[in-house]
């Protein structure tokens, strides 16, 4: 009997503390107010499936050669890349026409040549000195001893694009007196290939400092459809969200609920997926700087990292409504009223 009534305490203990915390998780999720919902619906649509693919067709071109990393062709891309935001009059975060983060050759091994990041700012009105990162990488493999171009049209051209029109939707907004309270970095990363490169370089030498960086949205293969979605393409995978800000991971299906209503698969997410994807692209340079992010993926298909990733096989509906669930979520973080909050710092989730 008296094991019994120690049993049955630790039993209540456990289950008042369960409650306690379903508590303060449904605290947490109360206090995320959607903001500005006609606004966001106004600019989401100006992202549209006919310019992704415009800009797609050309920046998975074979004039670019495949984008690998310190050659011709990645230097192409980056060139393309500047001019579309000189061409769209949206700055360089260094506030003159300075759009590129020179990485020199010493930073690489193997013999690569030197590269660049691609960067374009638009400054808050609120709070300028914090700021979100919106990124995906501009380079892919190059062309192979057979004289194949591997134009990685998802793999990320997909992304780079999704970037463009995003940075394109925000500008409209501040033009027409609605920019956002936050400052938001655009950024082109290269070397992603080659083990996440540029946003190591970028995580040491910064713009500005990562302590402002409340969070990193990265955009990386979003055009496709992969093998386990076939009869269900209205999806996503979110890599990283909850892992140091549950607020991040509540806003980010506040938000799809609001406005996109896609299947978010977090399947991918889980800490022991032998696929390592919340490693393996750039937003985890940010991640181990303790910075929440978020990794926007549509998984593995035929193509991946073959020459035949090419622009014709992307489906551009599905890539303007991810591209829009995106948008939504990085104004919804820069217009809100608070500051997103780490878990370690967020008072809802202590104690």
């Amino acid at each position: 009997m008296k094991t019994f009534c120690i049993l049955s305490a630790f039993a209540l203990v456990g289950t008042c503390a369960t409650t306690k915390y379903t508590a303060k998780i449904d605290n947490l999720k109360n206090s995320i107010k959607i903001t500005d919902s006609a606004l966001v619906i106004n600019y989401s649509n100006t992202i549209t499936a006919l310019e992704l693919k415009k800009e797609l067709y050309t920046f998975a071109s074979d004039s670019f050669e495949g984008r690998e990393v310190g050659t011709k062709g990645q230097k192409l891309a980056a060139a393309f890349l500047r001019d579309y935001y000189i061409e769209e009059k949206i700055a360089s975060p260094l506030g003159n026409s300075v759009y590129y983060q020179n990485i020199p050759a010493s930073f690489f091994s193997n013999g690569i040549g030197a590269s660049e990041n691609v960067w374009a700012y638009i400054e808050g009105a609120e709070k300028p000195e914090e700021l979100i990162i919106i990124s995906a990488h501009l380079d892919h493999l190059g062309i192979d001893d057979n004289g194949d171009i591997f134009n990685g049209a998802d793999d990320d051209g997909s992304g780079t694009v999704a970037i463009m029109e995003i940075a394109q939707a925000f500008k409209k907004a501040k033009e027409e007196g609605h920019g956002p309270k936050r400052s938001i970095l655009f950024l082109h990363l290269t070397g992603e290939e080659i083990g996440k490169q540029g946003s190591d370089y970028y995580s040491k030498h910064p713009v500005f400092p990562l302590e402002n960086t409340i969070v990193n949205l990265n955009i990386d293969m979003i055009g496709r459809i992969d093998d386990i979605h076939k009869d269900n393409p209205n999806y996503i995978y979110l890599i990283g969200a909850d892992r140091l800000s549950k607020e991040l991971h509540y806003l980010s299906e506040k938000v799809n609920n609001a406005f996109t209503k896609m299947d978010l698969d977090y399947r991918y997410n889980a800490e022991n997926d032998k696929n390592h994807y919340y490693t393996r692209s750039d937003h985890y340079n940010f991640a181990i700087n303790g910075i929440p992010v978020i990794f926007y993926f549509n998984g593995e298909h035929a193509d991946y990292h073959k020459a035949t990733d090419t622009p014709d096989k992307i489906d551009y509906q599905l890539l303007q409504n991810r591209t829009r669930l995106i948008f939504a979520t990085a104004w919804q973080i820069v217009n809100q009223e608070h500051t997103l909050v780490v878990d370690e710092e967020n008072e809802l989730l202590l104690n």
